[in-house]
């Protein structure tokens, strides 16, 4: 099995996040731009980019793959955040559940528009598809985040549900659950019912 804490695709390097990439991480997540279609996500903690840079380096060490900073340059700052990883709370209590790989992408704003995004999600889902095939790779976003919604499209996943975004302080915001292959009911209805950390989960 290959070794998932670094890897290339044509134009990014992928790396298990260090100490170095926490305020990149902060200050990618704390740009209001960055959560224009969802204001209330927005990042005000210095420390989560620390944050950030931990929890991915204990996923990696549980489940082998988890968020990669993203770098447009070897050795350059990261640009973004993003990849595949295994949420706590899919696993269940006991932490014996299957789990699901949940799908994220955040990148800085001056870098948009040059297709990083889906870039990325298709190295991710290869690598969930290795990793762990018998899980499947979920995408959370809202309905009016039209630019997520063609990344998801793009790096293959499919809408399977769709109905109110529960916690939102947005009334009238409606959340779209993509997934990688053909859904179970209720599995789909048990993901979509829960409530998720926007930082986190939530393109």
């Amino acid at each position: 099995m290959s070794d998932w804490r670094q890897a290339r695709t044509a134009r990014l390097w992928l790396d298990e996040p260090v100490e170095g990439d926490a305020d990149a991480l902060f200050a990618i997540h704390s740009d209001p731009a960055s959560w224009r279609h969802f204001p209330s996500g927005l990042v005000t903690d210095p420390a989560a980019g620390a944050t950030m840079v931990g929890a991915s380096r204990r996923r990696f060490e549980r489940d082998g793959l988890a968020y990669w900073s993203v770098r447009d340059a070897d050795g350059g700052p990261a640009v973004g955040r993003g990849g595949c990883m295994v949420p706590d709370e899919a696993l269940g209590i006991d932490g014996g559940g299957r789990g699901w790989w949940n799908l994220y992408y955040r990148f800085d704003q001056r870098v948009l528009g040059r297709g990083y995004a889906a870039e990325m999600g298709r190295a991710a889902l290869d690598a969930a598809h290795e990793v762990a095939p018998e899980r499947p790779v979920l995408a959370f976003l809202l309905e009016h985040n039209v630019a997520s919604r063609r990344t998801a499209e793009k790096v293959g996943l499919r809408l399977v549900w769709r109905g109110p975004d529960d916690g939102n302080p947005d009334p009238d915001a409606v959340r779209l659950v993509f997934l990688d292959r053909e859904p179970d009911d209720l599995f789909v209805a048990e993901v979509a019912s829960e409530g998720w950390d926007a930082e986190r989960n939530v393109c």
